[in-house]
């Protein structure tokens, strides 16, 4: 209940924000594809200068408070291959949080695992309905590929607190950024991310964890795929050995209270 009454405040005050900037001028819809520019000795990343001027301007997220050593678990979730019941075993063997972004085939497919992600207090986030990329969409059409994927995760759920967006193939532009932030959403990019996606080219575990662990740094939004079984098979020797170097893991609403309480 408070999760649903922090949203909708959230939401009344994004849209009245967004709409104020939507109608002082026509936006620009030149594609952005994200990326981050990797640190050495885990410090933080940097972007764009042009992206962090728009993720700030819409309220968007892909690192968090970098003076502290916490970090924000994300999984994208367009296809199931296998792996996501064990991932959720070891998220609730070591009490962490974590947020699945997904597809409008996800929904259709995997109903189970949806409804356990939401009952063990997961996050699961809107990755659009076909996984266009949305600065190549209309309007109307954009609109159309979020709201059905809360009318599905309705159905499934009976759950109406859908309110983190990752961009499909990561693209982006003004326009999505500020239409999505109108509906309500926060658009969740990553300040870490590896090559762990192509299924038939897995290297192991010890390869996925000797990625995440060379990258880690306080702050970090990360992106992991649940189609990888280096992931799965990784993730709980991860958790433990991050906890050990004085990492926490946090929930991207607890994100999203601090950003709405520092608004104020």
């Amino acid at each position: 209940m408070k999760r649903v009454m922090m949203m909708c405040a959230v939401v009344m005050m994004m849209t009245i924000m967004v709409t104020e900037m939507s109608t002082q001028a026509a936006l620009s819809n030149e594609e952005y594809k994200w990326n981050f520019k990797p640190a050495k000795n885990h410090e933080p990343p940097t972007t764009e200068p042009h992206y962090q001027e728009l993720i700030d301007k819409y309220g968007g997220l892909y690192i968090g408070d970098t003076s502290k050593k916490e970090l924000y678990l994300t999984f994208d979730n367009g296809y199931e291959n296998g792996y996501t019941a064990d991932i959720l075993d070891t998220l609730k063997e070591k009490n962490v949080p974590a947020a699945f972004f997904v597809t409008g085939h996800y929904l259709s497919e995997e109903k189970e695992l949806i409804n356990r992600m939401v009952n063990e207090g997961h996050i699961v986030g809107n990755h659009s309905f076909h996984h266009p990329s949305l600065p190549k969409v209309s309007d109307d059409r954009l609109i159309r590929e979020i709201r059905t994927l809360e009318d599905e995760y309705k159905e499934v759920t009976g759950r109406t607190d859908m309110m983190y967006l990752r961009p499909p193939q990561g693209t982006f532009s003004e326009r999505t950024l500020a239409k999505t932030a109108e509906m309500g959403y926060t658009n969740v990019f990553w300040s870490f991310a590896y090559k762990d996606w192509e299924i038939d080219r897995q290297k192991g575990a010890d390869y996925a964890y000797d990625k995440i662990m060379a990258r880690v740094h306080p702050g970090a939004v990360m992106l992991l795929h649940a189609v990888s079984s280096d992931n799965a098979e990784a993730l709980p020797r991860v958790i433990d050995d991050l906890k050990k170097e004085g990492y926490t893991f946090k929930s991207l609403d607890e994100w999203r209270i601090k950003e709405e309480m520092f608004f104020h």
